[in-house]
């Protein structure tokens, strides 16, 4: 039997305006709406047709103009290899990049009991890394240990809901990993790159007073899915990795640093240490690949070179074309493989 063979995929970038957003998306190379306010740029979507702009259209090889979707259906297996789906089948990852002019709001998403009750929810689980934070610039990531559900909710209606959930201040590199249910905002003057579940599920619970119609409160739905107490970590993942924290190997002209190992992703940042090479081939799995510094060329087997840089994201299909990847000196990825049948059989 033949196995179709794929070269690696860009995608057309989708712009989202949102209250909180900047103009810093153009410093990754995004050209942005004048005077638009973006606060994300999807960059590798496969979601449900009821989300508007919610699926990639591939930019640039033999499948330009594409999108994901329909690339995946007609060639599933070469795309995906082993791979767990969602459960409509689709890309089980949703990459952004977020530029935070202002405050996310406090908020969280539905975890899987929430999911299986109401079909028109999603599982999201997700991992902020830091690409550029402004001195000083904090998140806000899970309630102090000893509150309590109805605690904080009585805190959220008297305005006190900041009290009780815990900040620290980030720094360029930082990787914050939010399972669902955890109270969570990405503060003001933070760039970052997000992966995330396929999921577009958000439940708020503060806004920051910006009393906006059109940025409902979610605070019965939240208190269905908010962790507290001991429940708040994620089978001892760690929430927050730095390099000098992160699991590092040094082999082959890279040094690679673990950031999150998920049981929905694992994501990996990537430094060339010198200008080096790293053959492809065929592996079953696909991967991830965010350029975050540097540039990078990448040669496949009858397809035309694909260069990459600075705010680039490529998909790397789970069949790809036998080839080369030839890395600048200081060049840095973040790698994110999703969850597949291999990790679940070893687990």
């Amino acid at each position: 039997m033949t196995i179709l063979l794929l070269p690696f995929l860009r995608f057309l970038p989708i712009l989202k305006q949102r209250a909180w957003g900047g103009r810093r998306l153009g410093l990754l190379g995004k050209s942005l709406p004048l005077g638009a306010r973006i606060g994300e740029s999807w960059e590798l979507a496969d979601l449900p047709a009821s989300i508007p702009d919610g699926v990639s259209r591939i930019a640039a090889g033999p499948y330009v103009g594409r999108t994901l979707a329909e690339l995946r259906l007609e060639h599933n297996d070469a795309l995906l290899g082993m791979t767990i789906p969602t459960a409509d089948g689709a890309f089980p990852l949703l990459v952004k990049f977020l530029d935070a002019e202002d405050d996310l709001s406090v908020q969280l998403h539905p975890d899987l009991a929430y999911a299986r009750a109401h079909p028109e929810a999603h599982l999201k689980c997700e991992a902020w890394i830091v690409l550029a934070a402004e001195p000083g610039a904090r998140v806000y990531r899970g309630i102090k240990r000893d509150v309590t559900r109805d605690a904080f909710f009585a805190a959220v209606r008297d305005g006190r809901a900041l009290d009780l959930i815990h900040s620290m201040e980030v720094h360029v590199g930082d990787c914050i990993y939010l399972p669902s249910g955890i109270c969570h905002a990405l503060g003001k003057g933070i760039l970052a790159a997000e992966i995330q579940t396929a999921s577009d599920t958000t439940f708020r619970i503060f806004d920051w007073n910006r009393n906006d119609p059109t940025r409902a409160l979610h605070l019965v739905e939240a208190a269905e899915c908010l962790r507290v107490g001991d429940d708040q970590e994620d089978r001892g993942i760690a929430g927050v990795v730095t390099s000098a924290t992160a699991l590092t190997l040094e082999a082959g002209g890279f040094r690679t640093e673990r950031l999150c190992r998920s049981p929905h992703f694992t994501i990996e940042r990537m430094i060339a240490l010198r200008e080096t090479s790293l053959p492809l081939t065929p592996s079953g799995i696909p991967e991830v690949w965010i350029v975050t510094a540097g540039s990078l060329a990448i040669t496949g087997d009858g397809f035309p070179t694909l260069d990459a840089a600075l705010g680039d994201t490529l998909l790397r299909p789970a069949s790809v074309a036998p080839g080369n990847a030839r890395f600048a000196a200081g060049t840095t990825i973040l790698r994110a493989t999703p969850a597949n049948a291999l990790d679940r059989a070893l687990a």
